[in-house]
């Protein structure tokens, strides 16, 4: 591609942007009409085989204008039961294989120019009309590829960037088309294989590029690490986010989704936690517009860099309200809430009674007393608090 800066794409909604893709394809569709029928026209009446030979390339783009067509319109359905995640995948689909139309014109110019090279005292003669359609497709085709590379920076869509790369192959094409006749006009009939040669393999080498990068998106390659970079410090910096780790993301088309561990105080109720979640994603959305959406994985404790092993099987709900009904006895009163902790491979819980009972006669030093004796049998526990609660 070119060092050019890409100007910043201009946030919109789906429906908008699949219908500026559709403008601008209808117009390289409108345009490749129009060069196909001068082009076969005047590559006739001039003995223009070459021109005749370009006329139907350019044929062949109103083909791939069709199927970006096509994408640009599917890829801005909503997300059905059966594409959950969207359907921006076909602008990925369709780069992909306008990468590959690329590589096969690439390399159809280097057999050709092969084969030119050996017949090329023997082009037929030439009318200068078809050095000026020549010129006439070249100067199109380059405002063409201009115009749709433009577009495609401003929509972010690679599909229009692989079409608009696709245009200057075909100006490239032209220009090859160009050279030879002149070559033929001037009697330097070895110009245009030359040209084509080299033409050819800029081609090749454009196509394996846009399908690389296609395919790339379809194994789920990460972006890049700057913006990686960007998100991850937009997460560490929610409130009560007190870290993230295995960050990951993939790109579908012109948006990027993540998912992410988040660490959290471990001893906050579950709703505070799904609370935090959200945040952090509605915070990484609207500070990187790219983003379609984040997953979010609430940690209590950082897994990643010290990995848990459970002293056991450590036992659910159920069974552990039965080990602590066991161990408080049947002189004390059903805990009004039971609060389980998972951390660090154990259970840790907290008990509430009423207020009112526990502050009796030092209870609540005795009931921690005997809990603190009882869980001595059940290694799965680390410890067990307990709490006055003046709730009803």
């Amino acid at each position: 591609m070119t060092g050019e800066a890409k100007p910043a794409a201009v946030p919109m909604d789906d429906a908008t942007r699949s219908r500026a893709a559709q403008r601008v394809t209808l117009v390289a569709m409108v345009t490749n009409l129009t060069l196909t029928v001068l082009q076969l026209i005047i590559g006739l009446f001039a003995n223009a085989f070459s021109l005749v030979a370009d006329a139907m390339h350019t044929l062949s783009d109103l083909l791939t204008d069709g199927l970006v067509l096509l994408a640009a319109r599917k890829g801005a359905d909503p997300a059905d039961a059966d594409h959950p995640y969207g359907h921006d995948r076909i602008e990925t689909v369709v780069s992909m294989f306008l990468g590959l139309v690329l590589v096969a014109v690439g390399g159809g110019f280097l057999w050709s120019a092969g084969v030119r090279i050996q017949d090329a005292a023997e082009l037929p003669p030439l009318h200068p009309v078809a050095l000026w359609m020549a010129l006439g497709t070249l100067a199109a085709k380059e405002g063409l590829f201009r115009f749709t590379l433009a577009a495609s920076r401003r929509l972010n869509s690679r599909m229009l960037e692989a079409n608009a790369w696709h245009a200057r192959t075909d100006a490239a094409s032209s220009l090859v088309v160009a050279v030879g006749i002149a070559g033929g006009l001037f009697g330097y009939r070895f110009v245009e294989p030359l040209a084509a040669a080299l033409v050819g393999f800029m081609i090749l080498r454009m196509g394996v590029m846009l399908a690389a990068a296609a395919v790339r998106e379809l194994v789920d390659t990460a972006v890049s690490a700057e913006v990686v970079s960007k998100i991850r410090d937009t997460i560490a910096a929610t409130p009560d986010a007190r870290g993230v780790h295995d960050l990951r993301t993939r790109r579908m088309a012109h948006r990027i989704l993540c998912d992410a561990h988040v660490l959290v105080d471990p001893r906050i109720s579950v709703s505070e936690g799904h609370a935090i979640a959200e945040a952090v994603r509605l915070r990484v959305c609207q500070l990187h517009p790219e983003v379609q959406d984040v997953l979010v994985h609430i940690d209590a404790e950082d897994d990643l860099d010290s990995p848990v092993v459970p002293v056991g099987p450590l036992p659910d709900r159920e069974t552990l309200a039965g080990w602590v009904r066991a161990m408080l006895g049947d002189e004390v009163p059903e805990p009004r809430r039971m609060l389980i902790h998972h951390l660090g491979g154990r259970i840790e819980v907290e008990l509430f009674f009423p207020l009112s009972w526990l502050a009796q006669a030092g209870r609540a030093e005795q009931l921690s007393a005997r809990m603190a004796q009882e869980i001595s049998a059940h290694p799965e526990i680390r410890a067990v608090r307990v709490h006055g609660s003046g709730a009803p």
